[in-house]
C-alpha cells in the first residue's frame, strides 16, 4: 500500500506564497464566484466552496449540475468568465507553474498517450512533472502493484479497458506526489476489488497529509469514504460541510433528494406512474 514516505508527503513540495486566501492556513481548494457560460446556458453561477487541508472531500450532484465544469476551472482546463480559483494559496490562473505544481488532477474523459505502455506513461508523466529517475522508477513500481497492474505494466495504454485506464490515469495524478488530488469520478468502470484498493490509496493519502476532491454520482460511495462533501445543483453549491452537517440526521441519499429534487422530483414521479403503460 502506497505510505507516506512512497508519495513523500508532506515535506516535499514549497510552502504556499503570501498571497493566498485570508487564512492562517489556505485553504487546500478555494474557489471563489466562479462563473461559466455557454452560449445561452450558465453552467455555473458564481459558485464559492472552501475545501480545508486534510480533507477526503466528494461533491456530488445531479447530470448537468456543474460538477465537472467547476472541476475543470479549478484545476486549469477550462478558464472561468469569473472568478478565483486558489490551490493551497496560488492562483490557477494568475499562477498557473506553482498551483498546477501541488496538484494532481484525474479529469472526466481523460486522454492519454496511449501508444505508450503502461510503465511508460508514468515515467513521461514523471519526468514532465521533474521528479527523478530514481524516484520515477521506485513510484511507478509501487502505483502499478497497488492498482493491480503490474502484469499489465508493458502493455499498451491504447489496449487497456475502461477501468485500467482509469487506474493508470490515478497513478498518473500520483506519480509527483501532489498535496491535492482532484479526481472527477475516479471509480467509474472500476472493479470492486480495484475500488477498494483505490479507496485504501486515498485514505492513507488524505492520512499523510494530502487533501482530495472526488465527484461522485453514487452517494453510497460518498458516504462511506469522505468526511466532508458539497452538494451542487445549477452550478451553485446548496450545502457544504461535514457528512454529518450536510445528511442533517438523514441519510445522505434522501438528503440529496431533498436538496436537489424537490417539485421537479414529485412531478417526475406523478408523471411516471402514468407513462410507459405500454411496458405493462
Amino acid at each position: 500500500m502506497i505510505t507516506e514516505h512512497d508519495l513523500g508527503l508532506p515535506g516535499e513540495h514549497p510552502s504556499p506564497s503570501q498571497g493566498g486566501p485570508p487564512h492562517t492556513d489556505p485553504a487546500a481548494l478555494d474557489l471563489r464566484g466562479l462563473v461559466k457560460t455557454f452560449g445561452s446556458k450558465r453552467a455555473v453561477g458564481g459558485l464559492d466552496l472552501r475545501v480545508p487541508a486534510g480533507r477526503l472531500f466528494g461533491l456530488v450532484g445531479p447530470n448537468g449540475a456543474g460538477k465537472t465544469t467547476t472541476l475543470s476551472m479549478a484545476t486549469g482546463l477550462l478558464r472561468p468568465d469569473a472568478g478565483r480559483a486558489l490551490v493551497l494559496g496560488h492562483d490557477v490562473w494568475s499562477d498557473p507553474p506553482a498551483a498546477k505544481a501541488l496538484m494532481g488532477v484525474l479529469p472526466d474523459g481523460l486522454r492519454l498517450f496511449d501508444r505508450l505502455s503502461g510503465r511508460e506513461l508514468l515515467r513521461y508523466v514523471g519526468r514532465l512533472r521533474g521528479v527523478s529517475e530514481d524516484d520515477i522508477e521506485v513510484r511507478s513500481t509501487e502505483l502499478l502493484a497497488a492498482l493491480g497492474l503490474t502484469d499489465d505494466a508493458g502493455q499498451l495504454v491504447v489496449d487497456y479497458s475502461a477501468g485500467m485506464t482509469k487506474k493508470i490515469g490515478l497513478a498518473c495524478a500520483l506519480i509527483h506526489a501532489p498535496r491535492l488530488l482532484i479526481l472527477d469520478e475516479p471509480f467509474e468502470a472500476v472493479d470492486p476489488v480495484s475500488g477498494e484498493g483505490i479507496r485504501g490509496i486515498l485514505r492513507n493519502y488524505v492520512r499523510s497529509g494530502g487533501t482530495v476532491v472526488l465527484s461522485s454520482h453514487v452517494m453510497e460511495l460518498v458516504e462511506s469514504l469522505c468526511d466532508s462533501l458539497a452538494v451542487v445543483a445549477g452550478g451553485q453549491v446548496l450545502a457544504a460541510g461535514t457528512l454529518d452537517e450536510v445528511r442533517a440526521g438523514s441519510s445522505l441519499q434522501q438528503r440529496f433528494l431533498e436538496l436537489v429534487g424537490g417539485p421537479a422530483l414529485q412531478a417526475q414521479r406523478t408523471s411516471g406512474s402514468e407513462a410507459l403503460s405500454w411496458l405493462r
